[in-house]
């Protein structure tokens, strides 16, 4: 990772990320996050304006950090400010789920990240952002669809992976981090396996499976063990209960 458009970065330390590099740096003594993601500019583009549009909004995402001459990422590397906070209590997901909710309502009928597809545009679409369905059996692409083809209503931006390390809690309230996944899809993948209340039936179940079929697609090629992990869970859902019906 080139960070040389940022003078006086330092590297202090690789922070998690599976699939991209994540580095946590300084300068002076800004503590800094710097990342490199998968994406293409457009798609990179797409997020840094979305992050741009919520922080006008009140809500707490990572700042951006511009390059030296003014730019917002040079050649797919991204510096933002440190997300202060800590993972929420159980008593806490509520106001992550109100936070989400807020996110949904100020999104519909925002345009699709380029290059991503939704659960809906994958019923007929093989490819878009993470899931690449070809590799797959056709039996498992048959059951991923039909979780999706069960989820009714409009879409609107989702987070795609609000679990308890992309959250981040102060006195200020909570906030958000690790944007990589978001798309235009329908909110309920975002709220299916938050801890808390769940979602009324059969919406949370419809939900869940829809999130669970999302994981074994996205997750096929690049992470395999886990993507049949995911799977199993889906089957067995299937089996015990039929095939998940609106």
């Amino acid at each position: 990772m080139d960070l040389s458009p940022w003078a006086g970065v330092e590297v202090v330390d690789r922070l998690g990320g599976n699939r991209n590099v994540v580095l946590e740096v300084r300068r002076g003594r800004e503590r800094l996050v710097a990342r490199q993601p998968r994406r293409s500019t457009a798609a990179l583009e797409w997020e840094l304006d979305l992050l741009a549009f919520l922080a006008d909004h009140g809500f707490r995402v990572p700042e951006l950090v511009p390059a030296d001459d003014g730019r917002r990422q040079v050649e797919g590397v991204v510096v933002q400010r440190w997300l202060p906070g800590r993972e929420p209590t159980e008593r806490e997901w509520p106001a992550v789920a109100a936070e989400l909710a807020r996110l949904h309502s100020l999104t519909a009928g925002w345009p699709q990240r380029p290059g991503f597809r939704s659960t809906r545009e994958l019923l007929t679409e093989d490819r878009g952002g993470d899931v690449d369905l070809d590799p797959m059996p056709p039996a498992v692409v048959a059951l991923c669809r039909n979780a999706w083809q069960q989820l009714a209503g409009h879409h609107t931006v989702v987070h795609g992976d609000p679990c308890g390390p992309n959250v981040r809690v102060t006195e200020e309230g909570v906030g958000l981090l690790d944007w990589d996944e978001a798309r235009v899809d329908h909110p309920d993948l975002d709220l299916a396996d938050l801890p808390g209340p769940p979602l009324p039936a059969p919406r949370g179940r419809i939900a869940r499976a829809a999130v669970d079929a999302w994981e074994v697609a996205a997750a096929w090629t690049l992470e395999p063990e886990y993507a049949r992990r995911r799977l199993t869970v889906l089957e067995e859902v299937s089996k015990r209960d039929g095939p998940v019906r609106r």
